[in-house]
């Protein structure tokens, strides 16, 4: 659903898992749709109900904003589901789509890419979460994802890694945005504290001259600093921890959603831990306001 950007990888990933064929591929725009029958050779279509019936598995590649009702309605077929991030824009909209895939014993999963290049990390094994933690997540305007503010965009994406390090709740939320193009914020800083005492500062831009992508997290023995562009880590504690290695993390999202649709068990992204990350990002928005309320995008055809 939806063949953007990421549409277009979903699609190519697809095609490449032994097992699986790729069924068709929904976008209203007619540009879209060309593009997808030349790249594919596969059915293309505007209207959701010519694919309900027609597929086990699918990824929902549009807008934000469109995430929930799509969602439910692929599960509501009896569709296991693959989301891109956010899971959804609104936190009643969430827990009723993990409720609706719990009732319909369907695997929902979402997108949340680096979790799979954490992963190789050996991050994920530690069971002491560190004191301090810095995200920056930077990248120069596309217009892309520009229906929802840079935090549900971007910076989501180190709210789900933040979370796995630091398991205990959110206590208190402070954040700064600017808005560049149009009313949503393409700027936001944000400090998050965890009720065990940790502090997450994060910064995310989707206006900056430059791509920057890393994390630094001190632990009590020493600091861990990874570069998610550079595939590269620094380690001064004394902890066992590899460098990312992983070339293809949207592959290994992919691959992992249909390995878990095959077995009918939980994807490495549980959509209740995209829920977590939704809510802190909620949190933050709330605490960067003024803003508006995000683009409504009315292309699709919601109809199931």
């Amino acid at each position: 659903m939806g063949y953007g950007a990421f549409g277009r990888h979903h699609a190519s990933k697809y095609s490449q898992i032994p097992g699986v064929a790729l069924a068709g591929i929904c976008d209203p725009s007619i540009e879209a749709r060309k593009n997808a029958m030349a790249a594919h050779r596969v059915p293309t279509m505007s209207d959701i109900r010519e694919l309900l019936d027609q597929v086990d598995i699918v990824s929902i590649c549009s807008p934000a904003v469109t995430h929930a009702p799509l969602v439910r309605a692929f599960l509501n077929a009896g569709c296991d589901v693959l989301v891109e991030k956010p899971i959804a824009t609104t936190l009643p909209e969430a827990d009723a789509l993990i409720a609706l895939a719990e009732v319909k014993g369907r695997v929902l999963t979402v997108g949340h890419q680096e979790r799979y290049v954490f992963a190789s990390t050996g991050l994920l094994d530690l069971s002491h979460p560190p004191l301090e933690i810095e995200c920056w997540r930077m990248g120069p305007w596309t217009g892309r994802g520009a229906d929802v503010s840079a935090v549900l965009d971007l910076m989501i994406h180190d709210l789900d890694l933040v979370h796995c390090l630091v398991p205990p709740p959110v206590v208190d939320v402070e954040a700064h945005g600017r808005a560049h193009h149009g009313r949503l914020h393409d700027e936001v800083t944000a400090v998050v504290t965890f009720e065990n005492g940790t502090v997450a500062r994060l910064a995310t831009s989707r206006v900056s001259n430059t791509r920057r992508r890393g994390m630094r997290a001190v632990y009590d023995d020493g600091v861990v600093e990874i570069d998610f562009v550079a595939r590269t880590m620094k380690n001064t504690t004394g902890r066992v921890l590899s460098p990312p290695h992983l070339d293809d993390p949207l592959g290994e999202s992919v691959q992992g959603f249909v390995a878990a649709a095959r077995a009918g068990a939980n994807s490495l992204v549980k959509p209740e831990e995209a829920r977590r990350a939704l809510e802190t990002a909620l949190l933050i928005e709330d605490a960067a306001a003024p803003a508006a309320e995000p683009r409504r995008a009315e292309a699709y055809a919601l109809h199931a």
